[in-house]
């Protein structure tokens, strides 16, 4: 496993005019298109599929695969989405993407579009973000100016129009199918699957839904070869990607590397935990993956190793937390996220993320007993498998593994009658009361 960085997609973030096309020319940029259009649409899926990348928003699915579920034939016209609708605590990658290298997205969604046969796209992100939807249209506008969007693409015949679309800012948008109602004027909520967005997603039409690095991974499987992207990785898990750092770490940021790196080496890349204090939990996928520990500093950072240890690789949006956090305190900000960006359409999540706040509440008060963390595991597990979705999974699996992992830690809140943890020594509660 190597442990040296492959910055392809974070190459030339650092360069003041990174965002333009000429940057992204000068490093290379827009050669994979011309490639992808002289091969036939099927060459094109074929070539994703032999690379084996998986879907970088977090449920790991083939994005090859995903791309040849569409049917052949039919009169219905195909559309393809980009998810930029980022909003998961410790998410922060595909929005510095779109800020510092757009032009790696247009790339790849003319590719996948010629490849799907589709000739609109929308690019759905998140309204709160102006600053990048903003780049987004400046980017496009460059795009459609130098030939690469628009009618006749580069004299290939092929036609593609891509629509900036501003969220309202609901995190369950993210959820493909949320998201496709919420690009059709309706108000975001999941649809019930089958059928699925690859038969029937927007309009009711054939779509494609992918994850902004995802698509803008996509330039460089075309330009360089299936197998050189393959050679990344793990037996399984393919490729690079972006680990994002955040929390109690040194030097904070976009880290992109092979699939199966450690947190130990990426540490050792970010200069450690902040001086003077020592690791305690950690995500290796965001909020809604089960947390981690000192323990699991050389766990392979793959989907297959990440679950194995116990937990899901999600979006590689590592948060680290030192000594000073308190873990109920955590959990709870995270769980009343949750609760506040459930979208009511089914009991499970709308109830019981409720309670699951309520029972947080009382234990980081020190008011709650042994008996209330078993109603918590309780709740949580009529919780998942039950929900329309997966957002009312994503409640249960750091509460289990916070329980699981620091159990003294709640029952200490309640010998203490309150939390015990000192507000002032951890930046997590100083940045909270800021």
């Amino acid at each position: 496993m190597t442990t040296v960085l492959t910055p392809e997609i974070t190459a030339f973030w650092d360069e003041p005019d990174s965002f333009t096309i000429a940057a992204y020319k000068r490093h290379g940029g827009y050669r994979a298109l011309s490639v992808a259009l002289a091969m036939q649409p099927d060459q094109v899926v074929q070539t994703m599929k032999d690379s084996a990348l998986r879907g970088r928003g977090g449920a790991g699915f083939p994005t090859g695969l995903k791309w040849g579920f569409i049917p052949k034939g039919g009169d219905k016209p195909r559309y393809l989405v980009v998810n930029a609708d980022e909003s998961e605590p410790g998410a922060c990658k595909d929005m510095p993407t779109l800020l510092n290298n757009p032009q790696a997205l247009i790339e790849g969604i003319v590719i996948a579009a010629y490849a799907i046969d589709a000739h609109q796209a929308f690019i759905y992100a998140r309204g709160e973000v102006l600053h990048v939807i903003r780049r987004l249209h400046f980017a496009l506008a460059e795009a459609r100016e130098a030939g690469y969007l628009g009618a006749d693409i580069l004299g290939s015949g092929f036609d593609l129009e891509v629509v900036v679309h501003a969220g309202a800012g609901a995190y369950i948008c993210g959820e493909e199918t949320a998201l496709l109602d919420s690009l059709e004027g309706y108000r975001g909520q999941p649809r019930l699957k089958p059928p699925f967005p690859a038969v029937a997603g927007l309009y009711a039409c054939p779509t494609v839904v992918n994850n902004v690095e995802s698509i803008a991974t996509v330039p460089y499987i075309l330009g360089y070869g299936a197998p050189d992207f393959a050679a990344y990785g793990t037996e399984k898990s393919k490729g690079f990607g972006i680990f994002s750092l955040s929390g109690h770490v040194t030097t904070p940021g976009q880290y992109e590397a092979p699939l199966g790196t450690t947190l130990r080496e990426l540490l050792d890349l970010a200069g450690g935990i902040r001086a003077g204090h020592r690791l305690k939990f950690w995500t290796p996928g965001g909020s809604s993956t089960p947390l981690f520990t000192d323990e699991h500093l050389d766990v392979p950072l793959d989907y297959e190793s990440v679950a194995a240890a116990g937990s899901m690789l999600g979006t590689r949006s590592i948060q680290l937390f030192d000594e000073t956090t308190c873990v109920v305190r955590v959990v709870l900000r995270w769980i009343k996220f949750y609760e506040h960006e459930s979208c009511g359409k089914c009991t499970p999540c709308r109830e019981g993320s409720w309670w699951v706040v309520q029972l947080l509440e009382k234990l980081e008060n020190g008011e709650g007993s042994e008996a209330d963390l078993d109603k918590l595991l309780d709740i949580c597990s009529n919780i998942t498998g039950r929900a329309f979705c997966a957002l009312g999974d994503s409640i249960e699996a750091p509460v289990k593994s916070s329980i699981r992992y620091f159990k003294d830690e709640y029952l200490e809140h309640q010998r203490r009658g309150g939390c015990p943890f000192d507000p002032a020594a951890s930046t997590l509660f100083a940045m909270e009361s800021a």
